[in-house]
């Protein structure tokens, strides 16, 4: 493609999601899977340039409004080319051009616009802290609260692509023999500093097609991820719920750390991501996992099962905002309605799957969230709701040797702090 081609492709794709309910990357592989004559070093360009723009949109948007100029991707793209490539107007016409597979050609205003950004930084004094830092203004106090005067520098590392973290499966390798596999592949791959069972890539590739993965030895995780998984103490012989098991992630670290032996069980209330997690369950070789969707309401599956369950987790649904990273179309979706019914859907989450742990049982409460509304704000509600569970403090929860990456009774884990996904995790257990 010409660069005239990956421009009208980035404004495409851009106008797509922007019309779309689904996540960025889900609407940017059904785009390029409908036009398979985009080479995989355009579709890795195009996409590049995609997501740059949108991890500025907000710094992006409050130039083109002080310019009064509209904000659409035509024109986000435009003033993106300014500010990191000082692009020449004369160059950029070059690619306005106007012809087939082109954006159609620069009218007078945009000229302007290009005149009027020549010379500045992306970043201007003038912006407040929430443009800067690229989050949704009504978080600013919640997020001051949480973080103090660290506050920009956690939003800013937010911005920053975020690695390719592996988890390898120990029912078929241990990490090193995972690392010597991916090695034959042709990827070179570092264990990663807080998960014993991660692995790190210097760069994004297409797993699917390398050997180690459909020999099912890996599986993309964020560590994060795996510790919150991790966290769970799941052991062998013991019975097990995953109760938000989605496409089956934490559920394969549950069925490895179990060795294939006990019960785990993996819920979800929607059949197609189930269906998901089956395949990976299949691939990794997991074979002690039953999997149930959950009826709305009062599901008789939990009923006939109450206090039958050793370990219990809930990766409960939440605004992901500790995944922005890999995800930067969400922090502009997210609006003070959706993190109010994200709370109390996972208020009645917690209820649901209380019943199910044991006496001395452990439920693991974790998010890929940051803001204590979702986090530890959440924990206290259920334990005034529930005198019968207590916290289990971090240190003794702990699985592994040495003291745990943070502070305080809960795991709570930032790119800035870790280099891990936003994640949070409680370990609860029932008492009486």
């Amino acid at each position: 493609m010409t660069p005239a081609g990956r421009a009208e492709a980035t404004i495409e794709l851009y106008q797509a999601i922007e019309a779309s309910n689904a996540p960025a990357d889900r609407v940017a592989t059904g785009y390029f899977r409908t036009r398979r004559y985009i080479g995989s070093g355009d579709r890795r360009a195009v996409s590049l340039h995609l997501w740059r723009l949108l991890r500025r949109r907000a710094r992006l948007d409050w130039w083109l409004k002080s310019k009064n100029a509209p904000t659409d991707p035509r024109r986000r793209l435009i003033a993106d080319l300014v500010f990191e490539a000082e692009m020449p107007t004369a160059e950029m016409a070059e690619i306005f051009t106007g012809d087939e597979h082109a954006p159609q050609k620069l009218n007078g205003d945009e000229r302007a616009l290009i005149d009027s950004l020549r010379g500045f930084e992306l970043v201007h004094r003038g912006m407040p802290l929430w443009v800067r830092a690229e989050f949704p203004e009504f978080l600013a106090p919640g997020l001051e609260a949480l973080y103090g005067g660290a506050l920009e520098a956690e939003m800013q590392a937010l911005l920053e692509p975020a690695p390719v973290d592996l988890r390898v499966n120990t029912l078929k390798a241990t990490r090193e023999l995972a690392r010597e596999a991916l090695a034959k592949d042709g990827l070179a791959s570092e264990p990663t500093p807080l998960s014993p069972i991660g692995l790190r890539l210097p760069a994004r590739t297409q797993l699917s097609a390398q050997d180690s993965f459909r020999a099912g030895l890996v599986e993309v995780q964020d560590e994060g991820s795996q510790l919150a998984a991790l966290l769970v103490g799941a052991k062998p012989g013991q019975a097990v719920v995953d109760f938000c098991a989605g496409a089956g992630g934490k559920t394969l670290v549950l069925a490895a750390a179990m060795e294939n032996k006990g019960r785990l069980a993996a819920l979800d209330i929607d059949k197609r991501r189930s269906e998901r997690a089956a395949e990976r369950l299949r691939r990794a070789g997991v074979f002690n996992t039953t999997r149930h969707i959950l009826a709305p309401g009062n599901d008789p599956w939990i009923k006939r099962r109450v206090a039958s369950f050793d370990r219990v987790l809930v990766d409960a649904p939440c605004t992901g905002t500790g995944t922005w990273r890999r995800n930067p179309d969400a922090r502009q979706r997210l609006t003070e309605s959706d993190l109010a019914e994200l709370t109390a859907r996972q208020a009645a989450i917690l209820d649901a799957a209380a019943p199910l742990v044991r006496k001395r049982g452990r439920m693991v409460y974790a998010t890929c969230a940051l803001l204590e509304e979702e986090n530890e704000a959440q924990v206290m509600h259920f334990l005034a709701r529930h005198p019968g569970f207590s916290v289990v403090p971090l240190p003794r929860a702990w699985p592994f040797d040495g003291a745990p990456p943070c502070s305080g009774d809960f795991l709570t884990l930032t790119p800035a702090r870790h280099g891990t996904d936003g994640f949070f995790a409680a370990v609860l257990e029932r008492t009486a």
